[in-house]
């Protein structure tokens, strides 16, 4: 069986809410246009609204598109429903577990709506892999918050599906469980499983994810390698440490200062307009004396104001 390049193709993905009686006829996806690679961890980012829930859920089958194709694992949603939504585990945002089951319960229920057999069944394998396994028989009602979101990636995973799609699996939980819950899924992509992340965590996504996507107001404004994204900034910082630590940011001209902790001050420059050099020269002019300097280059967080900010607010499309 050859494997299909892409996990996910989504081609002209539109979806209008209709009007109601309080608001008006709404566009949250405006012309949707995606391919995640097969095998890689593909991040999708954008602030609230921007429309990637409603993404999530076409994919998943809860929300029906208006227009546009979708295909998981090289089946067509509408032409294949039952088998796409084989192909793809989804961990929601909210929190939902069966409180008077045990996770073994809720494990074994799970693998039983998507018909898997008894013998093929990996209950106690998925729960130990997420340090579950002294909870199997616990009732969930009874498992932390960390714990029960946990529970819902092994409940993602009964059926053994080639695509997993986490949204916000952190949120709320602490830093060792974070970890915990990382190295599973970086174990599980390494078995060649597609993991598409959607996460508020923006350090995360730069250190996990081989490409990202970023949506804002219902339209792909980027989508790249993650390397390729985080050149998109043309703007660098030097952070200087003087002898005698400042109160205040010093002026300098052509060049944007912001006091940083210790007294030392943060020099913000374009690198295609100036240089380290001129930077420093500028520092002397005004009579500081250098004890040490560090330079940082932009982190995801920085290109994601940029592309989410650049234009203000618009109002709901009507259509």
């Amino acid at each position: 069986m050859t494997l299909p390049d892409y996990a996910i193709e989504v081609k002209g993905l539109i979806k209008t809410y209709p009007a109601t009686k309080t608001t008006p006829q709404m566009q949250a996806l405006k012309g949707i246009d995606l391919q995640i690679p097969r095998g890689s961890i593909f991040g999708l980012l954008g602030p609230n609204g921007a429309g990637k829930s409603t993404l999530i859920n076409i994919l998943a089958g809860l929300t029906k598109k208006t227009s546009g194709s979708v295909k998981i694992w090289d089946r067509d949603i509408d032409e294949r429903p039952r088998d796409a939504r084989a192909a793809i585990g989804v961990v929601p945002q909210e929190i939902s577990v069966d409180p008077f089951f045990t996770p073994r319960e809720s494990l074994e229920v799970q693998a039983g709506m998507y018909g898997v057999p008894a013998a093929e069944r990996r209950t106690m394998e998925l729960l130990n892999a997420l340090g579950l396994g002294d909870k199997a028989n616990a009732y969930v009602r009874q498992l932390s918050g960390g714990m029960k979101r946990r529970l819902m990636v092994a409940k993602a995973m009964t059926h053994n599906p080639p695509v997993l799609i986490l949204d916000e699996p952190t949120a709320g939980v602490d830093v060792e469980l974070r970890r915990q819950l990382w190295r599973y899924v970086l174990e599980l992509n390494g078995r060649g499983v597609t993991i598409v992340l959607t996460t508020h965590y923006l350090e995360e996504a730069q250190e996990l994810c081989d490409q990202i996507a970023i949506i804002n107001r219902g339209q792909v404004v980027a989508c790249e390698p993650t390397t390729t994204l985080l050149r998109r900034m043309d703007t660098r910082a030097v952070v200087v440490t003087p002898e005698t630590p400042l109160e205040a940011a010093p002026a300098l001209a052509g060049f944007d200062t912001k006091l940083r902790a210790g007294g030392a001050f943060q020099v913000t420059y374009r690198t295609g307009q100036s240089s380290v050099e001129q930077v420093l020269a500028a520092v002397r002019a005004a009579g500081l004396h250098i004890k040490d300097i560090a330079t940082e280059d932009p982190d995801l967080e920085d290109v994601f104001v940029s592309l989410t900010t650049q234009a203000p607010a618009a109002e709901p499309a009507k259509v």
